[in-house]
């Protein structure tokens, strides 16, 4: 199975993202550059990693939207290809439409590092299979601009959709009813803040984060 890990100026979680998809999947992902104007033929999976693409210059994830490369993805979305955004990843899927809702500064005006218990709120698309719902993981954050805001309509329709993947057992940044990470319409997208790739071995602490990739490369095939 192809996989692509899309890296911009400022991505910093790159290695990382890429380093879990090889060690679940057994293929080392293709590194593709934000300027490239094409996927490699075959991929099957996408995945947007953190960081601080552009240096978060205008707002979060915005002129990342807008790389030549994005036109890609977003057509390889339509078509129903899996497409994963972690923090500055999630941020990049808001700006670029393929998830509603945007990524704002934390209530707290200040960084957030830690490992925080997440609440696993839909079990039934191919990026929760392996977890359980209502199952409590424990996986790290790191953001300064984690704060999920919608208007309560759209609010409403993701919960009413089941379409709330993650959702912060506490109070963390500020997001509307904690939602911690989405999925699109179809089920193919995953935005999400917290960093699974951080807790997907032992020497981790955890491999909580490894069952969201395992999970995904079975469905992929």
């Amino acid at each position: 199975m192809k996989s692509a890990v899309i890296v911009f100026p400022g991505s910093n979680c790159d290695r990382d993202l890429a380093v879990a998809l090889e060690q679940v999947s057994g293929t080392r992902p293709h590194m593709v550059w934000h300027r490239e104007t094409a996927l490699p033929d075959g991929v099957g999976l996408i995945a947007v990693p953190g960081g601080f693409s552009y240096g978060d210059y205008l707002r979060s994830g915005a002129m990342a939207a807008n790389s030549p490369v994005m036109r890609a993805v977003k057509e390889a979305a339509e078509r129903g290809v899996p497409v994963l955004g972690i923090c500055n990843g999630f941020q990049i899927l808001t700006e670029a439409g393929l998830l509603p809702g945007a990524l704002m500064r934390n209530a707290g005006i200040s960084f957030v590092c830690r490992d925080v218990p997440l609440m696993v709120e839909n079990s039934q698309c191919a990026f929760t299979s392996r977890y359980e719902a209502g199952e409590e993981i424990m996986i790290p954050v790191a953001h300064h601009d984690g704060n999920y805001q919608a208007d309560e309509a759209t609010l409403d329709r993701l919960e009413g959709e089941g379409r709330v993947a993650f959702r912060y057992a506490d109070e963390v940044n500020g997001s509307a009813r904690r939602i911690a990470g989405i999925v699109s319409e179809a089920g193919n997208v995953l935005g999400m803040m917290p960093h699974p790739e951080r807790m997907a071995e032992a020497a981790h602490g955890g491999t909580a984060g490894r069952r969201l990739f395992e999970g995904l490369i079975k469905a992929v095939g």
